[in-house]
């Protein structure tokens, strides 16, 4: 059994464009992230899922330099890239990350796997019920399954958001929600970069932690939050972008 982890990135973004790759602490924000979910202990792979544009050639020189697999696909057609990105690492399971989550939990991912792989599901959300913070997100499926998805829907917005047919059909499949410990949640706070003030407080998370404890986790950042209150309105006016039903 495989389970690869699938950071699906581009250049391209309309809200912030090259936001994957805008700096923190002189480093690109997708490397921190990478850095991050390696320290995962059950993902056995990691693969940048990026487009075939010119402009995301940076992309797969970035996962060149950090020793991780790249895959480049359709631009807008996100489920056949990350489908095919799992089906080039041979993965079982796929882990569904954004590069816009530079501060995703090894450990939150890692409890995620665990009891998805204990219950059977057929997709296993952190970010579909509205407990974790914004930007600890995350889902898991099998392969297979999306798979399935691929030859079932042509709707654009399927197409687009990958496992918005998985989620949106409880009918068909199994959805899970992984609990939210009650240290953590804290859906108020918004930890997702699409525009520039939340670049601004994510990159004032790693500079404090860069210093304080730079193997840190969602506990830290809460607690770090509550300590300054003032850092939460940075961003409290960036709306929340949906993927189908949900804010994710």
């Amino acid at each position: 059994m495989k389970i690869v982890a699938s950071v699906e990135a581009r250049t391209g973004s309309t809200r912030l464009p090259g936001k994957v790759m805008r700096e923190i602490m002189g480093r690109p924000m997708l490397e921190l992230m990478i850095e991050r979910v390696k320290r995962s202990k059950k993902v056995d792979e990691i693969v940048i899922a990026t487009s075939t544009h010119e402009n995301d050639d940076v992309l797969e020189k970035l996962a060149e330099t950090l020793s991780v697999k790249c895959y480049r696909g359709s631009e807008n057609d996100v489920l056949d890239r990350v489908l095919q990105a799992a089906k080039y690492c041979n993965a079982d399971h796929i882990v569904e990350l954004w590069g816009d989550t530079p501060l995703i939990d090894p450990d939150i991912i890692d409890a995620a796997i665990k009891y998805y792989l204990e219950n059977g599901f057929d997709c296993l959300g952190t970010c579909l019920d509205g407990t974790f913070p914004w930007g600890i997100s995350l889902l898991v499926f099998p392969t297979a399954v999306l798979d399935e998805v691929s030859r079932i829907t042509n709707d654009p917005v399927d197409r687009e958001n990958v496992s918005t047919y998985i989620y949106n059909n409880p009918d068909k499949y199994k959805i899970g929600h992984l609990p939210c410990p009650p240290a953590i949640k804290r859906p108020d706070l918004r930890l997702v970069v699409d525009e520039l003030p939340d670049l601004e407080l994510v990159g004032i998370i790693f500079e404090h932690f860069n210093s304080a404890k730079k193997d840190f986790r969602t506990k830290d950042i809460v607690e770090f939050m509550d300590s300054r209150p003032e850092l939460k309105e940075i961003n409290r006016n960036v709306r929340q972008k949906k993927r189908g039903k949900y804010s994710v």
